[in-house]
């Protein structure tokens, strides 16, 4: 296998793009047996007394494995187990952080490890900014494409944030771990990457209408991710060590395409934005929750459909006055190129394509297969955009429209 970073810089290089000063994590390992070389590699770098973060869900195996070798390796160690909240979801909230934080000071650790999926991650990594600390990621499910952020959404007293961290300093993704995985988890990242195609778009969109910031590295790169999980979904869905692998690989480069970029519009639009409201109604109304990335993906079908219906009747003009003067620009200049943003929305797949490779993939589909209602869904396409109102996406500009529209005599 291409060594990750390695085609990063060949990409790059024939763009002519430097990525000096990019915060890169030193070493990214994905193969069988990675996580051996996790203990090495925190002993060869000085870091001698080391907390693992887990949950209930990572087999004993697997974190006795890992602790066994940091010990042999000279290490300290202590593992803390995320308890769960109320309705028994580990989530990445207050709690969660502090209990990882009293480990820490406990131990007077020099380094963290992250031995999880993606709730895990975000807990470590605002844990260990908070506490001026290297973290080591270890995934064990490829469910999620944050591994490598260095943002952390956080919920405080129940409403999500996006707040600033660290990203690992290295990755040791052991595909003997990822393949086992539970079926649901791997489904879910291969939704995360679904969702590619809508937040493309979006970021797409906003840069035409308001000449936001555009990377075309960090976009090729994250379509080049997608496409591949694409050409094996099927493998994906069986979770054969190759399926699994490119999915991880898919997962770290889109990562990776955020770090380039420097912000998270290569991965995520309107699409999120859904996934967010509806995580949060959840908490609201103390319901279990649905893995981030089938909800990604079953919104990535209902964005597209949005989408795909506002390319044959338009927006809503005739109220962008009363917009504020930067979404009256926007207004105006969709207006001007729309025949280019319906071809652009004609490129999105149908949402019936998206739905098949969802259930290709072994997972939910749909939002009534995850237990999602039509007026929640509803709800979400008309107030998600204020859950992040800085992003200009097309649900965003369209929503804003109808706000605006005047009162009928």
């Amino acid at each position: 296998m291409l060594d990750i970073m390695e085609a990063v810089r060949q990409a790059a290089a024939a763009r002519g793009r430097s990525l000096e000063g990019i915060p890169f994590p030193e070493v990214i390992r994905l193969e069988p047996g990675a996580v051996k070389e996790t203990a090495g590699y925190l002993a060869e770098t000085g870091l001698r007394s080391i907390v693992v973060v887990s949950d209930a869900v990572i087999g004993k195996a697997v974190r006795y494995e890992l602790t066994k070798d940091l010990i042999a390796n000279g290490s300290r160690a202590s593992l803390v187990e995320v308890l769960p909240n109320a309705v028994g979801d580990v989530v990445a909230d207050e709690a969660s952080i502090v209990q990882v934080l009293l480990e820490i000071q406990k131990l007077r650790a020099d380094a963290v490890v992250a031995l999880g999926a993606g709730t895990i991650h975000d807990i470590v990594r605002y844990a260990a900014f908070s506490s001026g600390l290297p973290f080591v990621s270890v995934p064990t499910a490829p469910s999620v494409d944050g591994f490598t952020s260095r943002g952390a959404p956080i919920l405080i007293r129940g409403h999500k944030h996006t707040v600033p961290a660290i990203g690992p300093s290295a990755i040791f993704a052991d595909t003997h771990i990822l393949k086992e995985a539970p079926a649901a988890m791997v489904a879910a990242g291969f939704g995360d990457m679904l969702g590619k195609y809508t937040s493309l778009f979006d970021w797409t969109f906003e840069h035409m209408v308001t000449g936001a910031p555009y990377d075309e590295l960090s976009a090729d790169m994250t379509m080049q991710a997608l496409a591949s999980c694409i050409d094996q979904v099927e493998a994906i869905g069986s979770r054969t060590e190759e399926g699994v692998s490119v999915l991880m690989q898919a997962l770290i480069q889109s990562g990776l395409a955020m770090l380039i970029f420097g912000q998270s519009h290569p991965a995520s639009g309107a699409e999120h934005h859904l996934s967010h409201y509806w995580e949060m109604e959840f908490l609201r109304t103390g319901r279990r929750q649905l893995l981030h990335g089938a909800k990604v993906g079953a919104a990535c079908a209902v964005i597209a459909r949005l989408y795909r219906e506002l390319a044959d009747s338009g927006l809503p003009y005739g109220s962008e006055g009363a917009l504020p003067e930067e979404l009256r620009h926007a207004a105006r200049q969709a207006e001007g190129r729309w025949p280019e943003i319906r071809q652009l929305i004609g490129a999105l797949p149908e949402p019936e394509r998206i739905q098949a490779w969802l259930t290709a993939a072994q997972g939910p589909a749909t939002t009534e297969e995850l237990g999602i209602g039509p007026e929640l869904v509803a709800r979400a396409l008309r107030e998600a955009d204020e859950v992040r109102p800085s992003r200009l996406t097309l649900l965003r500009l369209y929503n804003s429209l109808l706000r605006h529209q005047p009162l009928s005599s």
